[in-house]
Formats: structure tokens, sequence, C-alpha cells
């Protein structure tokens, strides 16, 4: 299967769209690892700090909507060239005007979310090269691009510390740079694109109640993930008095379990089928993040479970889009700006409740709890569509895929 599945698609596209993807991500949550050197600058509150680190996940999962109909109208290279262009602009403005107050780190969030709506493009510009028995591996692999998170946790604070976060702004000019020439040499639209829809036809998918499971589980998965890749440096400073730089390393190892697994997510979609997959993950996912609410006593071990967390997560990440071109693939553009605005929103639910439920109760325990009992909620919502989708649009007669 695997050969095959080398043999199938266009290569330098998978590998532009993992790039992009990539480096899109890292600026996305760059404000996190940052959070703690920030929030000292700016005197800011626990709410404020949980709000500044939500705004791009927010924003992001906003924009997807609108990257999702561009893609579909101009065709997903030019979308994604696009919205690189704008990420440049917007962090060259903020490295040579500076940031001085907390308004003006929620405005450069908002700019930054164009990034994060990179996935509403990266994914459909490697899905159409493939068929429906390679969607889990091929939109794993663009989808591991999540791992530019890791970067951010790694890179970002020990810059930060030597050169001052302002200047970060500056230095992540250069791989974006040398990230959309890449893009814009190699990456190539599939020629099976769909015609462009209206406005009015993208609404109608909304219509279809399988489009609000799908965006309920991302919800989750792909909530839970970049809403603990925003936080977690600010988690481990705040509860074990870590520095900002080892809080970072201690985020980054999160974030890489979360990241490296989603393709094997969709991989072992690909094998066993996605609603298999992600029972198992959801079930996992819920119960770490109880262990983890109820906070560890060495940080040691809070990093070991949340890395069991961002695990579960990230292999469920590669589980939905495993599912999700199966089910819409004549829509897959505006199906995943859906469905990853969703995710956004999750995300910026899970950041902004965890500042929140610090600074009211004096502890993250209830922001975990309620995640865990999201992820619960998804898993029995999963559980009651499994028969239907199963003997539908999942069935050996409509797709040579393992649903």
């Amino acid at each position: 299967m695997q050969s095959s599945f080398w043999s199938a698609g266009h290569k330098p596209t998978l590998f532009s769209a993992f790039l992009y993807f990539d480096l899109s991500f890292m600026v996305w949550v760059m404000l996190g690892p940052m959070a703690v050197q920030i929030a000292a600058d700016l005197q800011l509150t626990h709410a404020q700090k949980g709000m500044m680190v939500a705004t791009p996940i927010l924003s992001g999962a906003l924009l997807r909507i609108v990257m999702g109909v561009l893609v579909d109208h101009l065709k997903p290279k030019m979308a994604g060239l696009i919205g690189q262009v704008i990420v440049l602009v917007a962090l060259a403005f903020a490295w040579f005007s500076g940031v001085h107050t907390y308004h003006q780190v929620l405005l450069l969030g908002v700019f930054l979310g164009v990034a994060g709506a990179s996935f509403a493009v990266a994914l459909p510009l490697a899905s159409r090269w493939y068929p429906p028995e390679h969607q889990g591996t091929a939109l794993g692999i663009a989808g591991a691009g999540n791992s530019g998170t890791v970067l951010a946790a790694l890179l970002a604070p020990g810059l930060a510390l030597a050169y001052g976060w302002n200047n970060v702004f500056g230095m992540a000019l250069i791989p974006l740079f040398c990230a959309l020439l890449v893009y814009m040499m190699f990456a190539k639209d599939s020629p099976e694109c769909p015609p462009a829809k209206s406005l009015h036809q993208y609404m109608n998918v909304l219509k279809d109640k399988d489009a609000w499971w799908f965006m309920l589980f991302y919800s989750v998965t792909f909530g839970g993930f970049v809403g603990m890749a925003s936080s977690l440096t600010l988690y481990f400073n705040d509860q074990y008095g870590l520095p900002p730089v080892t809080a970072g390393y201690f985020t980054a190892a999160c974030v890489l379990a979360g990241s490296l697994i989603r393709p094997v997510g969709g991989n072992v979609a690909d094998r066993i089928g996605g609603i298999r997959t992600l029972m198992a993950m959801y079930a996992l996912a819920a119960l770490f993040l109880f262990i983890f609410s109820f906070g560890m006593s060495q940080a040691y071990v809070a990093l070991a479970v949340a890395v069991a967390v961002m695990f579960a997560l990230g292999m469920g990440n590669g589980a939905v889009f495993q599912l999700v071109p199966q089910r819409f693939r004549k829509e897959i553009g505006v199906m995943t700006g859906m469905v990853g605005m969703a995710g956004g929103v999750g995300g910026f639910y899970l950041a902004s409740s965890l500042g929140y439920s610090r600074q009211i109760t004096g502890s993250y325990q209830t922001g975990l709890i309620i995640f865990a009992a999201l992820a619960v909620l998804a898993m029995v919502g999963l559980i009651s569509v499994k028969k239907r989708w199963r003997t539908t649009w999942g069935s050996t007669t409509a797709t040579t895929a393992r649903v």
C-alpha cells in the first residue's frame, strides 16, 4: 500500500503544502511560547494572557472559511500565495513599529490568524492529487505541518530572551519568505480541481448534518491540540515555576508528540477505518485530560501526561481527515474550511477558558475537566452516527477506503 501511495499523486505539491503549512503554523502560535515574556512586559492578567494566546486561534478559525471559499474560486495555489503575503506584511509591520500594548498584541494576533487559515489551503492542495484509498496518508503528511508549533515552542522563547520578543517577529520573516519561494516554484494545482461554486452552494453544505458532526469531532481533536500548544508554556511556567525557555522545551515535547503522530493517525485510519481509530483516541484523550486536570506533583510527570494527551489528539486529527474527503470529496475545499474553523473555535475556547479558570478559581482544573467532557460528548456522537455512515457513504459499494 505504501509503495502505491508514493507512485500516486504529486510529491512536490505534497512537500510544498507541508512546508507552507508547517511555517504558517509556526507563526500562528508564536505568541504562546513568548507569552511569559510578553505578559511580563505588558503587565497582563491571567485572563488577558489566555485571551492573547487564544486570539490568533479564533482569527485563524474564522478566516478558514474565507480561505476555503478562495480555494474553490481561485484554486489552492493562488489562495495560499495571498495568505502568505498578508502574513509577511503583518509581521514586518509589527517588527518595524513595535508592539507596546495589550490591544496591539491582540491586533497582531488577528493577522497571525491568516497563517492559521493555511490549513484550508494546504489540505485541499494535497488532497486533490490523491485517490480515496490514500486520503488519510496524504492529508496526514500535509497536516503534519502542525509540527510548526514545535519550532515556535523550541525557538521563540530563547530568541526572545536573547534579542527581545519584538525582534522575533522580524526573524520569522526569513523562513517564511523561503517557504514562499518553494511554494511558488513547486506547488501545482491538481487538474481535478472542481469548478467554483456560489456562496449559496457553500452554505448548502451546512444543511447536511454530517458537516456539523465533523465540525464537532474536529473541534475536540484539533481544538485540544492547538489550545494546549498555545497554553502549555504559560501552564508550566505558572504551575512549576519553570523559566520561559525551559517551559518552551516542555511545550515543544508535547506538541512534537501531537504533530508527528498525525500522519500515523491518518495511516492507521486508512488501514482499520477512521471511526474505529477516532473512538479509541477520544477515550484516551478524555482519560488523560481528566488526569492532567488534577495537577501533577512534579513537572516531569505533568509533561508525561500532557504528551499522552497530545498523542491521542494528534492521532484523532489524522483520523478525522481520513473521513472528511470520503464524505465530502466534491466539497473538500469548503469542508476543510468549515471543519478547520470548528477546530480553531475549539482551540480558542480551551486556551481562553484556561486563562479565565486560573484567574477565577486559582486553578486550571475546571477548564481541563470541561474539555475532557467534550471529548466524551464527541465519542457519544460518533457512536450515534457510525452505523449510518458505514451503511451509506462508507459502504463497500460507495468507496474503496475503510470507514
